[in-house]
């Protein structure tokens, strides 16, 4: 059977609002109908990052420690750390001075409260716990700070995080979003394209975008070894 032997479909911006305006029962012929439809779709962006992990846009950080300091941001350090953060999910501190050996220590996560509860947040150590100040530009808070011994370039804070999603653009280019998430996204537009021009549809698209958010964020997930353990019963005598 002949095929295409292609896996590259895409679509460009000015494609993806002329099927979300399709949904919706008109044909776009203004300029100001392209611009409301690519501002529908940056908001949509944006309610994405209130809908869970997207696997495409979670990174890898790497920040040399730095001696007493506590707090680590772009604007200390805007050469190692990123300036698009959404939420950590992890992290740990590197001892990088064996290059060929370097050993990892997990930290763990608190919130605010328990950061706030530490009298001196500025004692000296090797840092075993992080806080994430999640403002327009976030800051992450280690406790305790590096000490000299470990702090410096051999010495690092790495973290995965996940990254915002970026800007629909030119609308010559494609939307900052993997295959998979394709159908929801076109779904996702016609559903707000509608409450501005199409109400009558409002609901059915809704239904629609809905149920395919729904499958691709079930897909959009890690398969991970499954192992069962029989639970034993020992009756009592």
């Amino acid at each position: 059977m002949a095929t295409s032997g292609t896996t590259a479909f895409d679509l460009d911006i000015d494609e993806i609002i002329q099927e979300a305006y399709e949904r919706c029962g008109v044909t776009v012929r203004t300029g100001y109908g392209i611009k409301s439809a690519r501002r529908s779709l940056n908001i949509l962006f944006s309610e994405w990052g209130n809908r869970g992990l997207h696997l495409w846009k979670v990174a890898l950080a790497s920040v040399p420690l730095v001696e007493g300091q506590a707090e680590y941001n772009f604007a200390s350090d805007n050469t190692n750390f990123p300036n698009d953060i959404n939420e950590v999910l992890e992290a740990y501190v590197r001892n990088n001075s064996t290059t060929t050996a370097p050993v990892d220590t997990p930290i763990s996560k608190i919130d605010r409260s328990t950061y706030s509860a530490i009298a001196n947040k500025l004692s000296k150590g090797t840092p075993s716990q992080y806080y994430v100040d999640r403002t327009t530009s976030p800051s992450i808070f280690l406790y305790q700070t590096p000490s000299s011994s470990f702090s410096g370039a051999t010495h690092l804070l790495k973290f995965y995080y996940l990254k915002r999603i970026e800007d629909a653009g030119a609308y010559t280019k494609q939307g900052d979003v993997v295959y998979r998430f394709i159908p929801c996204m076109c779904a996702g537009l016609s559903y707000y394209l509608s409450l501005k021009i199409a109400p009558d549809r409002t609901q059915n698209l809704k239904l629609l975008y809905e149920d395919e958010l729904a499958r691709a964020l079930t897909e959009d997930s890690s398969s991970t070894s499954t192992f069962l353990t029989p639970k034993v019963y020992f009756p009592t005598v």
